[in-house]
């Protein structure tokens, strides 16, 4: 892939986007958006260019796999630190290898932790990203079950 090439970035609201690996390049490219926090959901901690001030990058390691589904309590974690930025009218980029499960799983908690339904979420993600695939059993269940916590706490 070029060194001058974009990132994979979708748009889901004014307020949060998923991408595929973001590189040390797309930093700049990423503050342009009005982020202010990366959510990396990637068992390989992304280049710490993506966050210098005024972005801050959180580190979710997780794995897509069916037979290690991913902690609900990573989920909580994640929608917890990412919630306050929104709030205060900055963007949140959420990232996985390829942006199809694990960001696309954050970024659906995100959406419930903002006041979707877990249905309402994972089809606006679907419509906004042609890749995410959240109806993949594994990732489908952690979107219910995130839903299901989320709001029993409330």
């Amino acid at each position: 892939m070029p060194q001058n090439s974009r990132v994979d970035v979708s748009e889901i609201t004014k307020y949060l986007f998923i991408s595929a690996w973001p590189r040390g390049d797309h930093a700049e490219e990423i503050r342009l958006l009005n982020v202010r926090l990366i959510l990396s959901m990637h068992w390989i901690m992304p280049s710490r260019t993506l966050g210098h001030p005024p972005v801050r990058l959180f580190w979710l390691p997780t794995f897509d796999n069916p037979l290690l589904p991913m902690p609900v309590r990573t989920l909580q974690r994640g929608v917890e630190v990412a919630l306050p930025v929104i709030q205060e009218g900055y963007g949140v980029l959420v990232h996985c290898r390829a942006g199809r499960h694990r960001s696309v799983a954050m970024a659906c908690c995100v959406l419930i932790g903002m006041g979707m339904s877990a249905d309402e979420a994972m089809e606006l993600v679907v419509q906004k990203r042609q890749v995410a695939d959240p109806h993949a059993g594994y990732i489908e269940s952690r979107i219910y079950q995130f839903e299901k916590v989320w709001y029993a706490r409330s």
